[in-house]
């Protein structure tokens, strides 16, 4: 299927698995791409030198086209752009909007820049500064999420801009592909579907978890991280609920802690990079702790598999998605099912 999106980053098919922290690492980009969509490796989870590897790995296993996602509020942005840049990657997503500077930085190095975004002036602002393309979020997508369903948002945007807009939020399958296109969209991203494949790394019993999860179990919450948060709603995310702030406060110092062990950060570089996460939005200091908590809380479900313990990121359509196929599988099913009704609303 010949779009925008395929032409501007040179992928077989208009699909984008977007970049999962703890979850988007070599072994699924790698299948995503052999199944020719854009896979996109998760960075925000890695040190830059874990990065370098990563990128390496996918690259010796697939000629294929993928992207790197980056943080762009991180303080070592610079120096993952210039990883991306020296390593021959493709394609670069923002899962927050990137600085003028950082877009023309990767444009010059021949970089497509895709940012994604949750409002229409975000949007506005980065096709403004130099983007390629924008990935547009509605509110059933899961992680940090906005308020506006991706069928008012993405005719909105695609509206506003004229650079391609790839739809996320609510997508699983080709009826979701044809509907995206129709909103004038050039692609869909999908998170929690790929999420949910037998190529992704995250234990077993998680992928069950969500399985056996129904569209009411899946909730939005800001008591993870100060931030509307969409998730499986477990034990865990009732207590947080329930705890106040002080308790909340201090299990987020343990949580920052523990980050930093995991990450290898310092803990001056922690602050940098929460000072830039607080600059430009309206947020405590105790939210912006909160969140640095977040990674650690995702770690434990999708790395060590731990449930109970863990923060289980999701998208609505964790409710309707009952199998675990391979990256191969699921993207020629929906390629498949998208030509059948193409067919069907054009015989």
């Amino acid at each position: 299927m010949d779009t925008a999106l395929t032409r501007l980053t040179g992928v077989r098919h208009p699909i984008v698995q977007t970049g999962m922290g703890w979850v988007a690492g070599p072994r699924l980009v790698t299948a995503t791409a052999r199944a020719g969509a854009l896979g996109i490796l998760a960075s925000a989870t890695m040190t830059t030198g874990e990065l370098r590897a990563a990128v390496r790995e996918v690259r010796s296993r697939t000629d294929a086209p993928f992207g790197v996602n980056l943080r762009a509020d991180a303080a070592d942005a610079r120096e993952r752009v210039r990883i991306i840049a020296d390593e021959g990657v493709r394609v670069a997503s923002f899962a927050l909007a990137p600085s003028r500077e950082l877009i023309a930085e990767l444009k010059d190095a021949g970089v497509v820049v895709v940012p994604s975004v949750g409002a229409r002036r975000h949007a506005e602002k980065v096709a403004a500064w130099g983007a390629d393309a924008v990935v547009v979020q509605g509110s059933e997508g899961g992680g940090h999420t906005g308020g506006v369903a991706t069928s008012v948002l993405v005719p909105q945007v695609v509206d506003a801009v004229d650079i391609p807009v790839v739809a996320a939020g609510g997508f699983h399958d080709g009826r979701g592909l044809v509907a995206a296109l129709a909103y004038g969209a050039a692609g869909i991203a999908m998170g929690t579907r790929f999420l949910l494949t037998s190529d992704s790394p995250v234990p077993a019993a998680v992928k069950a978890a969500y399985l056996a999860a129904t569209v009411g179990d899946v909730t939005v919450t800001t008591a993870v991280d100060g931030l509307p948060h969409r998730m499986l709603r477990t034990d865990l995310v009732a207590t947080l609920e329930r705890a106040g702030r002080v308790r909340a406060f201090a299990e987020a110092v343990r949580g920052a802690a523990r980050f930093r062990e995991l990450s290898g950060l310092s803990w001056s570089r922690l602050v940098r990079d929460g000072w830039a996460m607080k600059h430009g939005r309206d947020l405590s200091w105790s939210q912006v702790l909160l969140a640095a908590n977040t990674p650690v809380l995702l770690r434990a479900a999708m790395v060590d598999g731990r449930t109970d313990l863990g923060v289980m990121a999701s998208g609505q359509v964790a409710g309707v998605i009952g199998d675990l196929p391979s990256c191969e599988e699921l993207v020629s099913r929906v390629m498949s099912e998208a030509q059948r009704v193409r067919e069907r609303l054009a015989p």
